[in-house]
């Protein structure tokens, strides 16, 4: 092993990824060939898979050392997996993409050169997706909030497949944040980042446990985490319904004075109380989410549990 050689990690967070992993090595290792010059690392986490993904990791461990393996003891999502890998991860840089090859590898040469020339954080954008409407749809929006609302500057297409520096990887851990997205996190740091746009592809093998129940979750992580439009969302429709009932109140006084206005029925009433009683619900709802979250992270519990490490 030459010593001089400076070292790539890879981080691959696995669910579910049977079809793709027989695929998905052989793509990662090519990258040898791209990148004579650096030492490859891999990194597979096994996020609680319940196939046979686990199995075939370990029979690519026993023809490639290079090849690491970290089971977690239950499924605790793709950006736990992403941090369990990260404390393993020995590499000057280190990337991070999906198994199911619609992001491809290659660029990852790319991306090691702007590295080079100093950029911390090297960041793969999505310039078009060949995926159904719903999840364009779904996608497009989340990253338009988040440019709104939380993120200035958020990529477009946003990301999920990145090139790390060590530093960047080390602030990362040191943070351990839990109920949070580690992508949103990178580009929150603000180190000096390169771009590169590519078009993600449509997954060609096994289907998808990104769920709407997980894309829900990550919506509401990411804005509890780096927004506080829901807060000031709350403020402001306290104000306006303060000033809107103070106004009405004074109406109606006026109006009963005067003797104008007839006594309403009780519609009216029913009506107010329940629009009210619904704002009052989705505002205990917003508040609960940070309190969770709060509590979450007082309890001090770690973010994964590491059940068995191949290395």
């Amino acid at each position: 092993m030459d010593t001089d050689k400076k070292k790539f990690s890879i981080i691959v967070p696995i669910y579910f990824n049977e079809l793709n992993i027989p695929h998905t090595i052989p793509r990662l290792k090519n990258l040898q060939n791209l990148l004579p010059q650096y030492e490859l690392e891999f990194i597979f986490v096994d996020d609680g898979s319940k196939d046979n993904s686990l199995q075939l990791l370990l029979d690519a461990r026993k023809e490639d050392k290079r090849i690491k393996v970290i089971k977690l003891s239950r499924n605790f999502g793709s950006m736990a997996a992403i941090q369990s890998g990260l404390h393993f991860a020995t590499g000057h840089c280190i990337g991070i993409i999906s198994a199911d090859l619609q992001d491809p590898p290659e660029l990852f040469a790319d991306m090691i050169k702007s590295w080079e020339k100093g950029n911390k954080v090297v960041l793969a954008t999505r310039s078009d997706r060949e995926d159904s409407f719903t999840q364009k749809m779904f996608s497009n929006s989340y990253y338009y909030l988040m440019r709104k609302f939380a993120l200035k500057g958020y990529p477009m297409g946003g990301f999920d497949f990145v090139l790390i520096d060590r530093q960047v990887a080390q602030e990362l851990i040191d943070i351990n944040e839990k109920n949070t997205n580690i992508m949103s996190l990178i580009y929150w740091l603000g180190h000096q980042q390169d771009t590169f746009s590519y078009v993600r592809q449509q997954r060609k093998f096994g289907k998808s446990k990104w769920t709407l129940s997980k894309k829900i979750k990550l919506f509401i992580d990411s804005f509890v985490s780096f927004s506080y439009a829901p807060i000031r969302f709350m403020s402001l429709i306290g104000f306006l319904t303060a000033g809107l009932s103070f106004i009405y109140g004074i109406f109606v006084i006026i109006n009963a004075i005067l003797g104008t206005v007839t006594i309403q029925g009780w519609t009216t009433i029913v009506a107010l109380i329940t629009f009210l009683l619904g704002m009052i619900m989705i505002m205990l709802g917003i508040i609960g989410e940070y309190l969770l979250r709060i509590l979450d992270e007082s309890r001090k519990r770690p973010s994964f549990i590491i059940d068995e490490v191949y290395q």
